[in-house]
């Protein structure tokens, strides 16, 4: 692995050296996080969606609201599918 330096300016920023922000796919504004790993510090990238936005995305559309009676009915038709002597 090959070592890139880069030093911090007198405002405490670090520039990210170009082959690091292609890699990473960093643009002006995005984010990164820097984790502690013993006696080193990983940078990486934050990623764009939270895991709420995942599931919004996933389930955009609530599903109906049922009843207990429903709900037993429709398992009772998947066992006896599921189940039924061929």
């Amino acid at each position: 692995m090959e070592t890139i330096e880069t030093k911090i300016t007198s405002q405490g920023q670090i520039p990210v050296p170009a082959r690091i922000q292609r890699k990473l796919g960093l643009a002006p504004g995005s984010k990164i996080e820097w984790c502690e790993r013993g006696d080193e510090v990983v940078i990486r990238r934050v990623s764009a969606y939270t895991s709420k936005d995942i599931h919004e995305a996933v389930f955009a559309k609530k599903p109906r609201q049922r009843t207990v009676q429903e709900m037993d009915k429709c398992i009772r038709r998947h066992f006896r599918r599921q189940h039924a002597r061929r």
